[in-house]
Order: C-alpha cells, then sequence, then structure tokens
C-alpha cells in the first residue's frame, strides 16, 4: 500500500518559540556586537517592517517597529567610535522588545539565515481562542516542504519514497522556525551552511510548480509537470502543497536571502512570492499520482545486514529484511527469497556477517522492496563492524528463532 507523504519522521524545524510536543528549542545568546555588520542589520529591519526615520546622509539611523513608538539607533557603518557600543545597545533593546519580528531579526543575525515565510487566509479564531489545528497544519505543511526541497538537492526525481529521506533530514536539522499564530503565518530560518542549496532548490521547485499548475487549469495538459522534475517538483512537493492550501481560502511562500551572503547565483534578489489556490488542488493532485505511477524501478547492488527473516514452513522461500549498508539510500528493504538464498541469508545472520543481493528497488511502497532478488551472497567486515551485527542479532534473537522455526 503506497503511504501517505506526511511521515512520522517528517523534518522537524526547533526554533527559538519551540513547538507543542517537540524538542525544546537550542540554546542561542544574543550577536557579538563586533560581529554584526550595520548595513546587514538595517537590511534586516527593513525586511522586518521597522521603518527608518531621518534623513540617508547622517552617520546614523532611527528605526521604528511597526506599530511601535520605541525606536533603535542604528549606526551606518563601524568606522564611527562609538559605533559597537551602539550596536550593543541595539541588539539589547531588540532582545528586550515585544515586537514579534524583534526576534526573528536577531535569529537572523546569530545565524546568517535564508527566510522563507509561509502564509495562510484562513478565519480568524474567536476573541481568546487559539486554533492550535490550524497552526500544526501549518507547520507539518511548512517541513514537508522543506524536505522536499532538501529532497530534490539530492537528486531529482519525481518520487523519492523512502530515497534520501536521511541525508536530507540531517540538512534540516539546524533550521529555526517562529510561531504560527491562529495557523496564518509561519517563517523558517535556512542557515545558509549547510542549508542555501535546499532553499535555492526549493525557490526554483515552487516557481516551476505554479508554472506546470498554469499550463496544466490553461490546456488541462500535464507535460509541464514532466519538466519541472528538473527543477525539484516532485510528488513529496506537490502533496506537501496540498496540505499547505487545504481548507484555506488561498496560500503564499515567500523567500528572501539571508543579506550576509547576498544573493545565490541564478536566482533574483528579491524573488516574488508562490501563490496557490484551492482551484490549484486538483492539478497538483493529479500530478502527485502521475509522479507516483510513473517513477521507474532501480537496479542496484544492496549490502545489508539481515534483521528479519520470515516463512511459513521448515522449507522452501522466506521473506528478509535487511538493514541497507551500502548500495541504495533507503534504511531498509523487503526481499522474497528463494529456499537456497534464504538459508544464505539465515547463516550469514547467525554468523554476524552482511549479505549482498542484487535486483529492482521497487517504487510501489516507496522503494522499500527489491525484486528479481539474485546474486545473494554473504560478505566479509572487519570484527568491529561484525560483534556490532552479533550484538543486533541477540537484541532481535526472536526475529532469528522465526527462521528456524518456520513460523
Amino acid at each position: 500500500m503506497d503511504e501517505p507523504v506526511n511521515q512520522p519522521d517528517s523534518v522537524r524545524l526547533p526554533g527559538p518559540s519551540g513547538f507543542p510536543g517537540e524538542a525544546a528549542a537550542p540554546s542561542w545568546s544574543l550577536p557579538d556586537p563586533a560581529r554584526v555588520d550595520p548595513a546587514v542589520l538595517g537590511a534586516l529591519l527593513a525586511r522586518h517592517g521597522w521603518q527608518r526615520r531621518g534623513g540617508s546622509g547622517g552617520p546614523y539611523s532611527r528605526w521604528i517597529p511597526p506599530g511601535g513608538t520605541a525606536s533603535l539607533l542604528v549606526p551606518r557603518s563601524r568606522v564611527l567610535p562609538d559605533s559597537e557600543e551602539l550596536l550593543g545597545e541595539a541588539l539589547t533593546a531588540l532582545a528586550r522588545s515585544a515586537a514579534p519580528s524583534a526576534r526573528e531579526v536577531l535569529v537572523a543575525l546569530t545565524v546568517p539565515s535564508d527566510e522563507i515565510r509561509w502564509r495562510r487566509e484562513v478565519p480568524e479564531p474567536a476573541a481568546g481562542a487559539a486554533d492550535w489545528l490550524g497552526a500544526e497544519q501549518l507547520h507539518s505543511a511548512a517541513r514537508q516542504i522543506l524536505l522536499a526541497g532538501a529532497l530534490a538537492v539530492r537528486g531529482r526525481a519525481g518520487y523519492h519514497g523512502a530515497r534520501r529521506r536521511k541525508r536530507a533530514l540531517a540538512a534540516l536539522g539546524p533550521v529555526l522556525v517562529g510561531p504560527a499564530p491562529g495557523g496564518r503565518t509561519l517563517t523558517a530560518f535556512v542557515p545558509v551552511a549547510p542549508g542555501r542549496p535546499a532553499a535555492v532548490r526549493l525557490h526554483h521547485a515552487l516557481h516551476a510548480t505554479r508554472e506546470a499548475v498554469d499550463y496544466q487549469r490553461a490546456t488541462g495538459g500535464m507535460e509541464a509537470f514532466d519538466n519541472a522534475v528538473a527543477a525539484g517538483v516532485s510528488r513529496e512537493l506537490t502533496e506537501a502543497l496540498v496540505a499547505l492550501v487545504r481548507g484555506s481560502a488561498g496560500a503564499a511562500i515567500a523567500l528572501d536571502w539571508a543579506p550576509a551572503a547576498g544573493t545565490p547565483d541564478g536566482c533574483p534578489a528579491r524573488p516574488e512570492p508562490v501563490e496557490f489556490s484551492p482551484g490549484d488542488l486538483p492539478a497538483l493532485r493529479r500530478a502527485g499520482a502521475r509522479y507516483l505511477r510513473d517513477e521507474p524501478a532501480v537496479t542496484v547492488r544492496i549490502t545489508g545486514a539481515v534483521v528479519r527473516l520470515r516463512r511459513s514452513g521448515p522449507r522452501g522461500a522466506g521473506i528478509v529484511r535487511l538493514r541497507v549498508l551500502a548500495g541504495a539510500e533507503v534504511p531498509h528493504v523487503r526481499i522474497e527469497l528463494d529456499e537456497e538464498a534464504y538459508r544464505i541469508a539465515g547463516q550469514a545472520h547467525l554468523v554476524g556477517l552482511p549479505v549482498r543481493v542484487e535486483g529492482r528497488l521497487e517504487s510501489r511502497g516507496g522503494f522499500r522492496r527489491l525484486t528479481g532478488a539474485s546474486q545473494v551472497v554473504p560478505v566479509q567486515v572487519d570484527d568491529e563492524e561484525r560483534d556490532r551485527l552479533m550484538k543486533s542479532l541477540q537484541e532481535n534473537v526472536d526475529s532469528f528463532e522465526e527462521a528456524c522455526t518456520g513460523e
């Protein structure tokens, strides 16, 4: 059975404010004033809606937050003798400010980050009520969209399934996120190192998706989605966009590059937001189904540790589950083996050796099943790895007993 995109291993976004039910936010402190570029601070304040007061030619500029009266005095450059002191005072004032944008500016200064913003058009919650379901829907969709971008960096495919997830999730580990009040807006801070490739790929993929949807709605053709795979579009992305838009009057995704790192090659300095509406959902769903159906199987040679064996009797073919060590970017595969190959796998499991097997990794089910298995042989490993595999055997002795008893 095909598994839904929203999996428990979807990308986690621990942020300055944290999430209910998720890991605590990483500790972070104020940036060092000696390392803050006044031009970067000014660019971030302007991005987050702060208004500059005073002439443009003076040595200082005064910034006022949206809807506020308290202001910051920021030097225009570091050449002034009191620039570091003024920057320190400005950072302290930001830390004490009640304006939500103040914390976002501090996060972007602490870790130079590309900022991705999601906005869903949903009704305002009743006074005093919190739309927890809407906030969780927005969080979940944002995680899946970021994951789709990270997967596209590691390989272009209409459907990734279980492939490449481990490395993609690792690349998104440092991402920070702000709160999602009422499930309407959310900001993620993607550190330039190592997250910029994912942000760039996501930028291209979102615009390619928008163009493909427009083409499909105008002509009825799906060819543009086929071409969009080269830009990073996939079933994972289309399903995430469906989750973002569903239940809303529309949604938009905007991206701003980290001022400290500049604009990446091949991208506009100020990317236009990408918007999707409920009328786009049929095209997105059709594209996702098309990607799932058309993704081909992959011929592989896998080395893996046998972690489970099962067959219906003491003889005959059986099912083996391997923990993949090399040959494919999936954590586990399921293989049906004939009697002789099953015996080889069982013996290798008993003495703590992995096996090597050739076959086709099927896209249906997320690239978790190997068919046409052949050339099953044990593989010699060093003593340390063998001891580790033997420990795994002892921890999963019930699985091995099934191989011996035929249960």
